[in-house]
């Protein structure tokens, strides 16, 4: 007797295959989704950014803390770029990957990976409104 194929309507709108039930999370329905390092260093900067804009709120006015993931062109004198800014558009661009694969850390673990990244925000931003880091963050601001 042949069989005959499943009805399409049967198949639209979940993924049941072989009568096993419908897919979940890979990390399941018990524990917390996965975060990733893209996600923390994003947490950071945002972090980050709100802390100096509610310290600064007239000097960081209209300005634009943008990331990216690679810092474009070549090399500079100094090695890859961690951000880059520009006074004229009030601008700022921080370089995940750069920030993140070229860090040396005496201890690797979320504090002092955030620390860093934070200390690339507080520097980049010092450098756009042309102050000292230790000036514009001084309860959070940690030389690397």
């Amino acid at each position: 007797m042949p069989r005959s194929a499943p009805r399409a309507s049967t198949r639209l709108g979940y993924r049941d295959r072989h009568g096993r039930g419908i897919r979940s999370a890979v990390t399941g329905p018990h524990l917390p989704m996965l975060r990733t390092r893209i996600d923390f260093f994003d947490a950071c900067v945002a972090s980050a950014v709100e802390y100096l804009r509610a310290l600064w709120p007239e000097e960081l006015t209209g300005v634009r803390i943008d990331v990216a993931s690679f810092p474009p062109g070549e090399q500079g004198p100094d090695g890859v770029d961690r951000w880059r800014t520009d006074a004229r558009t009030r601008r700022v661009v921080l370089y995940r990957v750069p920030i993140q694969r070229l860090a040396i850390l005496h201890r690797d673990d979320d504090w002092h990976r955030r620390s860093y990244i934070e200390s690339c925000v507080f520097r980049a931003v010092a450098e756009l409104l042309g102050k000292d880091p230790w000036d514009i963050a001084p309860e959070r601001y940690r030389h690397f």
